[in-house]
């Protein structure tokens, strides 16, 4: 019951705000409705949002395949730690608008800039979490593998993967956490489509219902794919943990 009563909480404070304001600035719910209505009605709500969510969705896999395999190497070897530091200090700090600029000034106004450009700012996060998670791996239970000569890969998924699962969950809420935001900030440079564009294309035209309709549209499929994916996934994941009674 609280997540209706915060839906209504909300609604009622926009609405009220949107009295005080005056509608030119804050369009009353019905108004931004009636946007979202008539873009569902053309279709291009929806194939926008389905656009975005296939961008997240490549680089939010591709990020999390490379970065847990670096940050797994370098949890692991020594010389690959010290040689990717430097660079991985670097990634971490280099502003998302430059790589995204970057990445079109070098590869052109591409779908494989924007998703590499997407991908190259949510690596750096998931290095780390696996880098440190690799690191606090108990070396005892390394010993008890190689004594009873468990072969490399059943080790590796029975003794390794589930020491790091809990840090594979952390990168992969942080990282989809940090592509949400960037993918649209991606759309809004330098794609013909998407959520990011039509947010850009209502800016220049100053159509806040619009403007509106897509951000809190875009809200809406970021809470449904957190309820009935991500918070699945964790639950499952960590269903061996006691719940707090």
């Amino acid at each position: 019951m609280l997540r209706p009563l915060s839906f209504i909480v909300f609604l009622a404070t926009w609405w009220g705000a949107a009295l005080l304001t005056g509608g030119a600035k804050l369009p009353p719910p019905p108004t931004v409705l009636a946007a979202a209505v008539a873009e569902a009605a053309s279709g291009a709500l929806f194939f926008n949002l389905g656009v975005t969510l296939a961008r997240v969705a490549l680089a939010f896999v591709l990020a999390m395949t490379l970065g847990s395999a670096i940050g797994y190497l370098m949890g692991r070897v020594r010389i690959a730690n010290r040689l990717g530091d430097p660079w991985l200090i670097l990634l971490l700090n280099l502003p998302a608008l430059v790589v995204i600029v970057l990445a079109y000034i070098w590869a052109g106004l591409t779908e494989v800039a924007a998703i590499a450009a997407i991908a190259i700012n949510k690596l750096p996060t998931a290095v780390v979490t696996l880098r440190e998670g690799t690191r606090a791996l108990d070396a005892a239970l390394d010993d008890m593998a190689t004594v009873f000569a468990i072969p490399r890969w059943r080790a590796f998924r029975h003794v390794i993967l589930p020491q790091l699962a809990p840090y594979i969950a952390a990168a992969a809420r942080t990282g989809l956490s940090l592509v949400w935001k960037i993918v649209l900030v991606a759309e809004l440079l330098g794609r013909p489509n998407g959520v990011g564009f039509e947010i850009g294309v209502a800016f220049q035209l100053f159509d806040i219902p619009l403007l509106l309709a897509y951000s809190l549209s875009f809200a809406a499929v970021v809470l449904i794919v957190e309820t009935l994916l991500v918070q699945p996934f964790e639950s499952r994941l960590f269903r061996w943990r006691r719940r707090a009674p």
